[in-house]
């Protein structure tokens, strides 16, 4: 059965230590996509927080709890506008600890909170990982998953949502921008769309801009069809933008190629 859906990746710049900022740009952001139709509207890694923290402390003074001012709004959001939000976050845990976190909100509330468990560079020693697998959830748009960031440059970690039945993965990512040869599209662009055609799944990513603490962004959101092609995005936005796509997310029901081949069913896992 078709099941179409309208998915905005939306390209911010959150501002560290101003959580005031980065509530109101979300929120307007968020208007904004529902506005132009999106049903389901991705945001970046911990856009409420921003990212370049000086230590745990610092990013526990701007975490908030899964009742905190950012999820509230999103909530209040998600019900006027019927939407889904996949946003991230700075979650606070108990004992002063930290995550790195995003939600997944329908109008009936927060459906689910997944905590990145593969942690990039400094991270680690400002936040506690987590211990999940990416959860797949139903919604009336379609069954969606979420992960964060380096998160998807495990293979395995993307197969699994993908096994589950996900159809939809959406990625809030703070990619940092790195040297690359002349000509060439960032790695990281490019491993989604391979992470998306050897599971034949929707990827919507999600990327932050704006220069923080000395550390500039690729700015590289993408939204991904099931044969690994950018449906939105295949150029980098320079800066705040809107990446919208409508799609069929029954397309990744479907895992056949061709005739004689599936993309799951053809894994010799008795080998690897």
């Amino acid at each position: 059965m078709m099941v179409k859906a309208i998915v905005a990746c939306c390209q911010l710049a959150p501002r560290v230590g101003d959580p005031a900022h980065n509530l109101q740009i979300s929120t307007q952001a968020i208007r904004n996509a529902a506005k132009r139709g999106a049903n389901i509207i991705v945001l970046p890694e911990l856009v409420n927080s921003g990212y370049v923290f000086q230590d745990r402390a610092e990013a526990a003074a701007l975490s908030e709890s899964c009742d905190g001012p950012s999820i509230c709004q999103w909530v209040a959001l998600a019900r006027e506008f019927d939407v889904v939000i996949v946003a991230g976050f700075c979650e606070r845990l108990e004992a002063g600890q930290v995550a790195n976190s995003c939600a997944m909100i329908d109008a009936s509330g927060v459906r689910a909170v997944y905590r990145k468990v593969h942690l990039w560079h400094e991270e680690s020693g400002i936040f506690t990982a987590g211990d999940q697998p990416p959860p797949v959830i139903e919604t009336r748009f379609g069954r969606l998953a979420m992960m964060i960031c380096y998160d998807l440059e495990f293979p395995e970690w993307v197969r699994l949502p993908a096994l589950s039945g996900a159809q939809l993965l959406c990625a809030p990512v703070n990619w940092p921008l790195a040297s690359r040869p002349k000509g060439e599209r960032p790695a990281e662009m490019v491993k989604v769309q391979a992470n998306a055609a050897v599971n034949r799944l929707f990827i919507a990513v999600s990327d932050r801009c704006g220069e923080e603490r000395g550390v500039d962004w690729i700015g590289g959101s993408v939204i991904v069809d099931a044969d690994g092609y950018p449906l939105a995005g295949a150029e980098n936005l320079s800066g705040e933008g809107l990446l919208l796509a409508e799609m069929d997310l029954s397309v990744a029901d479907d895992k056949s190629i061709g005739l004689y081949n599936h993309v799951h069913r053809d894994r010799r896992v008795g080998l690897y």
